[in-house]
């Protein structure tokens, strides 16, 4: 029996479709090594996402495709995943230490942002990467309530301040800073100026993701954001109501006219299924994400069930993810974590940080 080519177990990889990137791994520049030695086949792979649940999948998948070309015997895969920090807007740079800003937005209030951000940011943990959460919502932090965090953040040199942890999260939040029932009673050029600092004055410990969970609308705090931080990709949640989809829009339009890729959609409360008889009713409408997705070529992450249990963990300062590990709700807030941090790894890459710094000095 012939040895078999490198081109026929390519070939073979290419018929499996990575479900979370939408194309083969050998499109998406994910195969870094095939050794054949007789009938021995040795595939290495490295994702461009955070993967530790699904490692042993894409293994399985492309072991099984590349068993049907003839001569191979046997097929060792090795799946792991090096995530990249990826390109921001044009007339910004990457901050140090963070790899990736990913802003989780909605054009309204009350349709889940805050808790999908923070379910978002321990799902992406939980895959394997290092993240951190912003809460940018100055007049209504929320994050130190749902993480459970109390007390203030430290500072080591009077100028910076020390990220709080919780559920390995580092995150950081006016709410640290001020007692929880003062109000802010600020004008816009103080809050973004709050968001600035927040941003660029915590020792943010090298993060692959930061996710800014932004107040809802479209004013100074999305356009400071858009113009000021540089965002590698924006997530937009929404309801399936019509009035929420019609705000969504005008999110998602803002974010592509600032040159911030939409990485996708989530909906939100997409379904109400009875505590007390299991009966499933869409009491916010139906499909309202996937026309707009649809509409507008964005793909929609994932739908979320309205659920009691969701908003009672959040409350307590265990968010759902933490909570209950091995949900149904959990696995659909960590394929859409997947499915982010896949859909980003295909943008391009930035390079400014892999060149020298030249630095002109007078002798």
């Amino acid at each position: 029996m012939s040895e078999p080519t490198k081109e026929a177990v390519e070939s073979a990889i290419k018929g499996y479709k990575e479900p979370h990137l939408g194309r083969d791994l050998v499109a998406a520049h994910s195969i870094k090594g095939i050794e054949i030695e007789g009938g021995q086949v040795r595939i290495k792979v490295v994702l461009g996402f955070p993967a530790k649940t699904i490692c042993a999948d894409i293994a399985k998948a492309i072991e099984e495709a590349v068993l049907k070309v003839e001569g191979v015997e046997m097929v060792q895969v090795d799946v792991t995943w090096e995530i990249k920090s990826h390109s921001v807007q044009k007339s910004l740079k990457p901050i140090d230490n963070i790899k990736n800003i990913i802003a989780v937005a909605s054009g309204k209030g009350g349709v889940g942002k805050s808790t999908t951000a923070v379910n978002l940011a321990l799902a992406l943990s939980a895959e394997g990467a290092k993240v951190g959460i912003l809460d940018a919502d100055i007049y209504g932090p929320s994050q130190p309530r749902m993480l459970g965090i109390s007390g203030k953040p430290e500072s080591k040199d009077g100028n910076s301040l020390e990220p709080m942890n919780s559920y390995h999260l580092q995150a950081m939040s006016i709410g640290f800073l001020i007692d929880e029932e003062t109000p802010m009673i600020w004008r816009g050029p103080m809050v973004t100026q709050a968001l600035e600092q927040l941003l660029n004055d915590t020792n943010w410990s090298d993060l692959d993701y930061l996710v800014i969970d932004l107040p809802p609308g479209t004013g100074d705090t999305q356009l400071t954001l858009a113009q000021k931080v540089p965002v590698s990709g924006a997530i937009i949640v929404t309801t399936p109501q019509d009035i929420a989809l019609l705000d969504a829009r005008k999110g998602l339009k803002m974010f592509q006219k600032v040159e911030v890729p939409v990485l996708g959609i989530v909906e939100n409360m997409s379904t109400h299924i009875c505590s007390a008889c299991g009966h499933e009713e869409h009491i916010f409408g139906e499909g309202g994400g996937q026309k707009m997705s649809e509409q507008y070529g964005i793909d929609l992450l994932g739908s979320l069930p309205l659920s009691g249990h969701i908003r009672e963990e959040t409350d307590n300062g265990k968010p759902t993810v933490v909570a209950q590990p091995d949900s149904r709700v959990t696995e659909i807030y960590r394929e859409i974590a997947r499915k982010t941090a896949a859909k980003l790894s295909l943008q391009a890459k930035d390079y400014a940080s892999k060149f020298p710094r030249i630095v002109i000095q007078n002798n």
